[in-house]
């Protein structure tokens, strides 16, 4: 295992670094609407998992963001079918061949998602990683390991903040491509369009998801 979601409860100040790989990502999760609990910082990594682990710690590495609690967000593959572009993916743990890294505040995301965006699924569960993209049979492979999503950056960007420190982790994803629903290039098609604007409306969440962990604990 890759480390742990943290056990300490996070001081009142603790910042939130959410991660993304794409402009386009940063661009949609930049917006402010809601009221953080604490300093926020976007970060974009570049694709792939060396980028992203190589852009965390190198922002983790900086005073101000040095005890941050970290969000992996963005686009990602659907493995189940039925899934369709908007649908959500809020990861139980990120997965790559270094190992599985559990996430925090699961449930709490799982609410929140469900209440914010009626009308979008939810979908919980392990979060797999990859260094490139997958289609077609590799997708069918991966579903049978039990995931239920795909990317390139959040196994690499949550096992890196662990490495880097105890802190609460997690990872949520907006699907963009799915089994019935493959898409060439993000943001051509009507599916690209839908994602990008679920992406938009999940920030507020990653604020309340912020907010309590930094509640004290009964």
């Amino acid at each position: 295992m890759a480390g742990t979601a943290g056990s300490d409860p996070p001081k009142p100040d603790t910042p939130l670094l959410i991660a993304c790989a794409l402009g386009i990502e940063r661009f949609a999760l930049r917006g402010r609407r809601g009221e953080p609990a604490g300093p926020v910082t976007v970060l974009r990594t570049g694709m792939g998992p060396a980028n992203a682990e190589r852009a965390v710690r190198g922002a983790l590495g900086e005073d101000r963001l040095r005890g941050s609690a970290v969000v992996a967000s963005g686009f990602c593959a659907g493995l189940t079918p039925g899934m369709s572009p908007g649908d959500l993916v809020v990861a139980e743990e990120t997965r790559d061949a270094r190992g599985a890294t559990p996430c925090a505040g699961t449930e709490l995301l799982f609410e929140a998602l469900s209440r914010a965006l009626p009308g979008h699924r939810v979908h919980t569960g392990p979060l797999t990683g990859s260094d490139h993209v997958v289609r077609g049979q590799e997708r069918a492979e991966l579903r049978t390991t039990g995931a239920v999503g795909v990317d390139m950056e959040s196994a690499a960007t949550l096992r890196t903040a662990l490495e880097a420190g105890p802190r609460p982790v997690a990872a949520v994803r907006v699907v963009v491509d799915a089994p019935e629903h493959e898409l060439v290039r993000i943001g051509t098609v009507r599916g690209g369009i839908s994602a990008f604007r679920v992406l938009r409306a999940v920030l507020p969440v990653f604020y309340e998801w912020h907010r309590s962990l930094l509640l004290p604990r009964r």
